[in-house]
């Protein structure tokens, strides 16, 4: 059986629907980063998603080619997930999507590499003759968050945020978006493939202890 990073670490894929503090080691993500509307189906964001899976199906797959990963073991590719902010605001404005810039990535398994993440940037490059330079290798050390699972539309999300915020308060701690820490979401649903109602996305605030 594949190894699936959701049910094996639940405290970070699965929270339940009210907030909760959690501490999220150091990890190593494919990244692209770029700005604009999310919904724009021409836009920067539709594009790098595709940049992405392309990236994590070669390494996936990589047991089926001479190239062999010191490690591997098959897995089931993470969930798209991204980190979000808007330059002139330290809260996030779900109305200004426009203004929003990102940065979409995809977990790496440890075994991973960054000569394993270039060569299927190579690889990918050559079987799909296709421009994969804003793929990155990304490391982030994420530290502790205030996190929660939002049901619904992304348009509603507010609601969920409020809740966070008003935990970590009662909890001794406040919001420490910075323009090194973001709002980061984690998709657990395709919305192609599932009703708005029913959308299932992890909110993460980071935080920092009131002094």
């Amino acid at each position: 059986m594949s190894f699936d990073f959701k049910k094996e670490y639940k405290e970070f894929y699965m929270p339940k629907n009210k907030p909760n503090i959690v501490l999220v080691p150091k990890m190593n993500y494919l990244a692209v980063r770029g700005k604009g509307n999310p919904n724009d189906l021409n836009g920067e964001y539709k594009k790098s998603i595709s940049l992405l899976y392309a990236i994590a199906f070669t390494i996936k797959m990589s047991y089926k080619v001479s190239y062999k990963i010191d490690g591997y073991f098959e897995y089931v590719v993470p969930p798209l997930e991204g980190f979000w902010w808007q330059k002139d605001t330290k809260e996030f404005d779900l109305n200004r999507k426009d203004d929003l810039e990102f940065i979409s990535i995809i977990r790496l398994p440890d075994f991973v590499t960054e000569k394993d993440f270039l060569w299927a940037i190579e690889e990918a490059t050559r079987k799909k003759k296709q421009d994969f330079s804003k793929v990155e290798f990304l490391t982030y050390d994420e530290g502790i968050c205030v996190q929660c699972m939002h049901v619904g539309s992304y348009d509603t999300e507010i609601e969920t945020v409020n809740l966070m915020h008003e935990y970590m308060k009662e909890n001794g701690y406040e919001l420490d978006i910075t323009d090194k820490r973001y709002h980061h979401e984690i998709y657990l649903s395709d919305p192609r493939k599932c009703a708005v109602s029913n959308l299932k996305t992890v909110i993460r605030h980071p935080i920092r202890k009131i002094k």
